[in-house]
């Protein structure tokens, strides 16, 4: 065998060795994760790909069959894609808000008037023991300007069915709706083509 051979047999041994040991480890986690509970997920930071993510899972979810209910604020005046595709969906009870976004608007009481009525759909899907998974996509910013009372939400998330997942979108994520989430995952930014000059783009970005 030549050195080089031999070089090569010997980093796939060291390979070897170290993927059983990766694989002991993962399998002694998943045999400790006995719990079985429906999850929170929130999904928050400056990055793209907040609510990308949310349907990404709600994809998954109507794959499994699941029966699932989106709940979408601020936006609204555009045409999104992941509405498009799921409204008519047997599975997925959409709901949007449809003011468009805080700064179009520029109309403080009526954006309030919105989102409780929106809210209110919200809590019917909390409260359905039914409904396995619920998307509140931007519902951090309805916190974040005072739109909605933030106990009124987090006692609704809280109390919601024991075996429901929820998942909540959006920037600046309260410290409250982070303690009682089990799962948070904050989107970081490095670059974005925005604000190089470069137009929304469809598919992409709605």
């Amino acid at each position: 065998m030549s050195n080089e051979q031999t070089k090569a047999e010997e980093r796939n041994q060291r390979h070897k060795k170290a993927m059983q040991r990766k694989k002991e480890y993962i399998d002694g986690r998943i045999a400790e994760a006995t719990i079985d509970k429906g999850l929170m997920v929130v999904l928050t930071g400056n990055g793209k790909g907040k609510s990308s993510s949310a349907f990404g899972m709600l994809a998954r979810s109507v794959g499994h069959g699941l029966r699932c209910g989106v709940v979408q604020f601020i936006k609204g005046k555009w045409e999104c894609g992941e509405q498009m595709l799921f409204a008519d969906n047997p599975l997925v009870e959409f709901h949007v808000m449809n003011t468009g976004f805080t700064w179009d608007t520029q109309d403080r009481e009526a954006d309030i008037v919105a989102a409780v009525a929106t809210w209110n759909k919200a809590t019917e899907l909390l409260s359905n023991p039914d409904v396995n998974v619920v998307i509140l996509d931007e519902l951090t910013y309805m916190l974040t300007y005072g739109y909605l009372d933030k106990e009124m939400v987090l006692s609704a998330l809280e109390n919601r069915p024991a075996d429901q997942h929820v998942i909540v979108t959006g920037r600046n994520a309260s410290k409250e709706l982070i303690e009682l989430a089990d799962t948070v995952t904050e989107v970081g930014e490095s670059k974005h083509a925005f604000y190089d000059g470069v137009k929304v783009q469809k598919g992409i970005d709605y």
